[in-house]
Formats: C-alpha cells, structure tokens, sequence
C-alpha cells in the first residue's frame, strides 16, 4: 500500500502541467523562472501596472482601505478566486487551490501614509495629504498576480494557497486582526516581501533569524504652570523640564544598554507653547522605541515611563505616560525561520541566481508581519527595484519615494513560486515520510 501511495505522488506530478512542474528537483527549479516568464507577458506586466497606479491614485490610510479592497475584489471575482470580506475590518482573505490541507500563505499590505507626495507625474495621489509612500500599492499589485499566476495553474496546487491582503500595518496592526480572525489556522507557513530601493532591480535580499526590531510608541504631557516669560520664577516651566527628559531618554541606550543588543529611543515630536514671550502650562513629547528582544523591549518599556516621570518631578512638574497600545499596539521583532529561511534563497537562487541573493543585516525598523510570525512559521524578504542607470531612489516614507514598476513581475511570481513549491515539497515530505513509515 505504501508503494502505490508513492507510485500514485508520482503519477499525479507526471500528469500536471509539463510546461511549468515535473516531479524531478529539475522540474521543481524550473518552477520560478517560467512563472517569472509568465508574469512578464506584455499583457500581464501591463495589467500589474493598471492596478498598482489606481491604487497609487487613491491611498488609505489604515482600517480605511474601502476603495482599494473594493478593486481586490473585483480583481478576485474576475479570476473566479474565493475570498473572505471583511476579515479585520477592511482585509479581505483569498483562497486558490485544493481547498484542503496543506495551506500555506502569502501576505500583502494595502494602507498607505499621511504624507504629502510631491512627485509630480501622471499618477500622483489624488487625495491631499495621503500617499503610498512604502510600495504597499505595489505589495498589493503584486499578490494580486501571484493570484493570477495561481489561478491559472490551480490544478497543479497540491494544497491551498491563501491570499491574505492586510489592512493597517502602519502602525495600526492589521497583522494582529487577521491572527485574531482565525483565517490562519492550521496555516503552515506564510510569506511576504517588501520593495525596497536599496537593492538592485532582480536581487533580493533577506536573513535567518532577528530582522527587523520590535517597536512601541509613546507620548507624554509634561505640566507645570503657565506665566509671563520675562518672570519664569512665577512659573514651572514644562518646556525646560521635557527638554532635560528628552536629553535623559537618550541615556537609556548610550549608559543603560549593552553595546551589542541594539536598541532605539527618539523622541520625534514636541508641541507646546503658542508664544515667544508665554511659558505654557504643560508639552507634549513623543516617540518611538525599539529592541530585538522581548526583555530589552519590556525594560526599555519600564525606563522610560520612569524617566519621563521623575525627571518631571526634578523639575517641579507633573507627567503622564501613555504608550498608546489600543492605537499602535507594540509590533514583535520580526524573526525569519531557518528552514523557511534555507527554502527562500533556494527558490529565489532557482528564480534570479543565487548571486542575485543579499544577506542583509537586522535592521531597527519593524514590521507588523511579526504577529503572524509569533502565530506560525514565516518568513519576510526584501525584494530591489533600483535602476542602475537611474538615480538613487528615495527612502521609503519619503514625500519622493517612487516604485520602479519593473518590479512587480518579480515581486508575483515570486510570490507564485514560493507557494507553488512550498506546497509541493511539503507533500513530498508528507508521502516520504508515511512511505518510510510503512516500510518499518
């Protein structure tokens, strides 16, 4: 029985689709460059972009996502994918495949920023003071042709795919509502990318373990008592006093930490006072905070509202401290699986040349992919879009960051590919290892 079993694997791999999977390792990496062939047909690329600059046109900001769910949709439909709406207030959940176990998933984000753009082209946002200004037009547009891509080989899916476009991940953690939902259980792993302008166009670049910082925010209001600034021994000056808790916050990492756990704290906002010749009654101070680790977090956590508190009260003034959780819950570090790991350079070496792969060092920024990575294995990935003959691209959360749209046939089948081979060899796996067990 347990050879027919593997006999049976066998046939039904011989049976799928010989232009795009075989069951040989040679068919299996073979699997991302035709897919990446197929995401840059003139009609495919050309529709990837109609998408990502209808996005661009039209940005939300996060749980605000009506109108760009609304085109998932529609595109979806259009494919014959199923999906669920709403899922986390604007997220909608696809599904390609089987319908049955295995599942594995992919992720994109569709919120955009409260910027301003100030690139002027054709497709400039439409909506003053709202801009994708961290390629998450582009991470939709991308997931929704890896959809395509899977929808048009279904058959050959030897499992479920799940489409998973997320709203809110600026901030807001969208990646916690969807966790919560429920529409990933009994998921064994899930995927994302990220464009980014400091990788060439068709490099990719990721690591195994600590990535990207867990990070939390925070405000505060400093009071003291108001007066005439030519008689400041009439008042407590709050302004002075969130000017020496601003200078002690930096003391946390520079006299507190070890040198060789990073971590962040900036104070990025300060509002107070409406006069030259006014001492206000009270500030208001905010931030951010960042650590790779649960415990340098939580400490950093702990330091901060007291420092913020009693040097307050060194200088005669009162504070509060909120960490604003119920708004901007705390973003875990996001931390890639080592086999998850192993299995993307695979798929991206098969995809681009393994030269095309860049190890990139853990950066202090943060990602909201961390709770479904705290939920089930994953694994986020940097995907380039640099021109080199074009200039230096601007930093994501600039007014002036662009997307090279060259990317998005990279960033589907990519995305196809991952999943496509991830449900295979885990059915391999599966078939092998009741194989190996029927033979004892």
């Amino acid at each position: 029985m347990s050879f027919l079993k593997w006999v049976s694997f066998v046939l039904i791999i011989h049976l799928l689709n010989p232009t795009l999977i075989s069951c040989s390792s040679n068919g299996l990496s073979q699997i991302p460059s035709k897919f990446l062939t197929l995401a840059k047909r003139n009609d495919f690329f050309d529709w990837m972009v109609g998408i990502r600059r209808r996005i661009h046109e039209n940005p939300e900001l996060g749980y605000e996502e009506v109108e760009t769910s609304k085109l998932v949709r529609a595109e979806l439909e259009k494919m014959g994918v199923s999906f669920k709406y709403p899922v986390a207030v604007t997220g909608v959940v696809g599904y390609v495949g089987t319908g049955q176990a295995p599942f594995v998933a992919l992720r994109a984000d569709m919120d955009a920023l409260p910027i301003q753009e100030m690139v002027e082209w054709e497709h400039k946002s439409k909506v003053p003071g709202k801009m994708h200004a961290c390629g998450h037009d582009a991470h939709t547009t991308m997931l929704l042709g890896a959809a395509k891509l899977l929808k048009e080989h279904e058959e050959e899916l030897q499992g479920t795919v799940i489409l998973v476009f997320q709203p809110a991940e600026e901030g807001g953690g969208g990646a916690k509502k969807i966790v919560e939902a429920g529409v990933l259980e009994n998921v064994s792993a899930i995927f994302g990318l990220h464009v980014t302008n400091q990788l060439a166009l068709g490099q990719v670049s990721s690591r195994e373990g600590p990535m990207l910082a867990g990070s939390g925010f925070f405000k505060a209001k400093i009071s003291g008592k108001g007066g005439h600034a030519a008689l400041p021994q009439h008042a407590i000056d709050p302004i002075l006093a969130a000017s020496n808790v601003i200078v002690s916050l930096q003391h946390l990492v520079s006299r507190e930490a070890d040198p060789l756990d990073s971590q962040v704290v900036t104070v990025a906002k300060f509002e107070g006072g409406g006069a030259f010749n006014v001492i206000p009654d009270s500030v208001t101070i905010g931030g951010t905070f960042r650590a790779f680790s649960t415990k340098s977090f939580m400490q950093l956590k702990k330091r901060i509202e007291q420092v913020i508190t009693r040097q307050a009260s060194v200088n005669m003034c009162n504070a509060t401290v909120d960490f604003i959780e119920e708004e901007k819950p705390f973003f875990p570090p996001t931390v890639n699986d080592k086999d998850l790991h192993q299995f993307f350079k695979n798929v991206s070496g098969d995809m681009l040349g393994i030269e095309n792969y860049v190890e990139m060092q853990p950066l202090m920024g943060s990602e909201d992919f961390s709770f479904y990575q705290q939920a089930i294995p994953g694994h986020f990935s940097f995907v380039g879009m640099q021109n080199k003959a074009h200039s230096p691209m601007a930093n994501p959360h600039s007014p002036y960051f662009e997307v090279n749209e060259e990317l998005l046939p990279y960033g589907a089948s990519l995305h196809a590919s991952m999943a496509t081979r991830y449900l295979l060899e885990l059915k391999a796996s599966t078939l092998n290892k009741s194989y190996k067990k029927d033979e004892l």
